[in-house]
């Protein structure tokens, strides 16, 4: 099942993947949040684990995109596709994140024009909306 995402980050101009087309390993069109959610993990673990790592001496990094370089200064985070650490992720630890992190409010979930709220919430990937990931950022600080 072909699905295209989209992430965003509140405040910024651009997204930081913008109709991104995944494929996701179901053949079921009616999904929980829940079900999307280990979907979606689960085909990024396996993208990772298939990508290849290069540790010799040669730079071959891509530089990022020009309007991709102030979001990457904005964060902090400078990244050039360089995968720096070897380990395998373990898919059930990173889809349980995934779905605690969405639980804790640290990311919000659109289908489309359709905010997904609650885990047991089901959604119909056939009318093949875009599913956007925003990254909620929190204040700190205090009141005085």
């Amino acid at each position: 099942m072909n699905l295209t995402i989209s992430v965003k980050q509140l405040g910024k101009k651009h997204p930081i993947l913008q109709d991104n087309v995944i494929v996701l390993a179901t053949t079921s069109t009616v999904v929980t949040v829940t079900q999307l959610l280990e979907l979606v993990v689960a085909q990024q673990v396996d993208q990772f684990s298939k990508s290849s790592f290069e540790v010799d001496d040669e730079d071959k990094t891509h530089l990022p995109n020009n309007h991709y370089l102030p979001i990457l200064l904005d964060s902090g985070k400078m990244s050039f596709g360089a995968i720096y650490n070897h380990n395998l992720p373990d898919l059930k630890k990173a889809q349980e994140t995934a779905i605690q992190a969405f639980e804790d409010g640290m990311f919000a979930i659109f289908y489309g024009d359709d905010a997904l709220e609650t885990l047991k919430q089901t959604i119909d990937l056939e009318e093949n909306k875009t599913l956007t990931f925003i990254r909620l950022t929190f204040l700190a600080g205090s009141y005085w």
